[in-house]
């Protein structure tokens, strides 16, 4: 099976980016597979996305953890990015935001310090979010209104009952 090490990332400041990461223990043998297949990046992003709305392996974010990880998320916003939009899903989580710093540093350090306040917390210890990540720079407003608005109704659509509770956007109609 051909695994990839790592995705290319492409940083730029003050780039409109939508970032996908999920929780270590999301990963399963049918994640594995897809991931070291062959499929474009696009169609297997796509394809994780749709599993990861039904499992429940690495289901962690309910109840105070979609709180306590949303205030985090909004907390960085002054030094590292201006948040557009995001959704936290059970095992994973959709931004959308504007790049202020490199791109690499900023998922160091919003995956690291929140790994370490999820996993306190919960009263677990050991890796909490995947290595690696998935990222699309925004290329026009047509694509970033595909991203806001498919970050605005994920947990709708997967059926959560506090869907209400995993969104956040900054406008209700999005514009470049």
């Amino acid at each position: 099976m051909k695994i990839f090490k790592h995705l290319h990332h492409y940083s730029r400041l003050n780039a409109v980016q939508f970032v996908t990461f999920r929780t270590q223990d999301s990963l399963d043998a049918y994640l594995n597979q897809l991931i070291g297949s062959d499929l474009e990046m696009s169609k297997k992003q796509w394809r994780i996305d749709q599993y990861l709305d039904k499992s429940r392996e690495g289901a962690y974010l309910y109840g105070n953890m979609i709180c306590l990880l949303a205030a985090y998320l909004k907390s960085l916003e002054s030094n590292f990015y201006d948040l557009i939009a995001f959704s936290i899903m059970p095992n994973h989580v959709h931004l959308l935001f504007t790049q202020k710093t490199g791109l690499s540093c900023l998922m160091q350090k919003l995956k690291g310090e929140s790994a370490i306040l999820l996993n306190q917390v919960l009263g677990r210890q050991g890796k909490f979010w995947q290595k690696d990540y998935y990222d699309k720079q925004i290329r026009d407003e047509r694509h970033y209104c595909i991203a806001y608005e498919y970050i605005k109704n994920n947990a709708l659509k997967a059926g959560l009952k506090d869907a209400d509770k995993r969104f956040y956007g900054i406008h209700e109609e999005p514009q470049l």
